[in-house]
């Protein structure tokens, strides 16, 4: 049953309830216009902490711009609040809110928090899209990398793989290692979330759109071509869907508030069934990115999630 947001925010959130998940229907219609579900062979996650659309459109990020303009873009992409880092990663992969998963600040653990979620595992974990996709296709692969040791936390580890954690901002490693689990699982459903915060790092340090905030983002641009091209030669690129993401913007030296400088962010789309050149005029926000990497799985969404795949993103046939 697909349920809104604000449908979902209607309902009293009593206490957890015990997690179910519908069974995959991968060639069937979606419930809501017929829709036909795309069954995608590889979704890979591209993620930057902190990127505000004024600091993408300001920064030379030709490959970026070229997978964008491969696919469907949205610039006014909203986060949920607070503006910070975990609760608006969690809700990317958990297609729901901070009042539905429960992180509500970067501290949380799951043996620490103040708002319990309304449902849980048998681990204590609110469903991810990691969860959702190993139960209804066992064998597929999933993969987390991340140079943030807390954006870990809200994830029930048996869903995931492989996971990689680099300090001190390094993040090239895994986007090499990346391309290798790709490849070793080439014949087989495959979720990739490739992270890095030290574009974040930098805004803090530096202040949002100073030189080097936008050069973190022109470095990134750098080696997110570089692995595009490593895909393409590999034989990856074609039958892969392939999303760009961020958690929320900035001003001055951090975030946390409710400005549009903070609280809009850039999210895109390109792959196969995606349609191309299109900028996306419909609302959109981040508790939308797990119901779509389902989506392309043929994958139902939980009861509990309030995430929608938006059928803008659509190539029409």
């Amino acid at each position: 049953m697909k349920i809104s947001r604000k449908k979902f925010l209607e309902r009293s959130l009593a206490g957890a309830v015990a997690l179910s998940v519908a069974a995959p229907a991968a060639e069937a219609l979606a419930a809501a216009g017929g829709r036909k579900r795309i069954k995608g062979k590889r979704v890979l996650l591209i993620g930057l902490d902190g990127i505000c659309v004024e600091g993408l459109r300001k920064a030379r990020t030709p490959r970026i711009d070229g997978l964008l303009a491969e696919g469907v873009a949205s610039m006014s992409t909203r986060v949920v609040m607070p503006s910070v880092t975990l609760p608006n990663w969690t809700s990317h992969l958990t297609g729901s809110g901070p009042e539905q998963h429960g992180v509500v600040d970067n501290s949380w653990t799951k043996d620490k928090f103040v708002l319990p979620a309304v449902a849980r595992d048998a681990d204590g974990y609110y469903p991810s899209v990691f969860k959702v996709l190993k139960d209804a296709i066992p064998e597929a692969r999933t993969a987390f990398y991340y140079n943030w040791i807390n954006l870990f936390y809200p994830y029930n580890e048996r869903y995931i793989d492989e996971s990689l954690y680099l300090e001190n901002d390094a993040y090239v490693p895994y986007y090499d290692r990346a391309l290798e689990f790709m490849r070793e699982n080439r014949d087989r459903p495959t979720l990739v979330f490739l992270y890095s915060v030290h574009t974040d790092h930098a805004g803090h340090r530096y202040k949002w759109m100073s030189p080097e905030y936008i050069r973190s983002i022109e470095e990134a641009d750098a080696e997110i071509g570089r692995l595009l091209d490593r895909m393409r030669e590999e034989g990856l690129y074609d039958d892969s869907h392939i999303m760009f993401l961020s958690d929320h913007g900035g001003i001055e030296y951090g975030h946390g508030g409710v400005t549009t400088h903070e609280m809009i962010v850039p999210w895109g789309i390109a792959g196969p069934g995606i349609a191309r050149g299109v900028e996306m005029t419909s609302t959109n926000n981040t508790v939308n990115t797990a119901a779509v990497v389902l989506h392309l799985f043929g994958v139902e969404r939980p009861d509990c999630w309030t995430g929608e795949v938006p059928d803008e993103i659509f190539a029409r046939r």
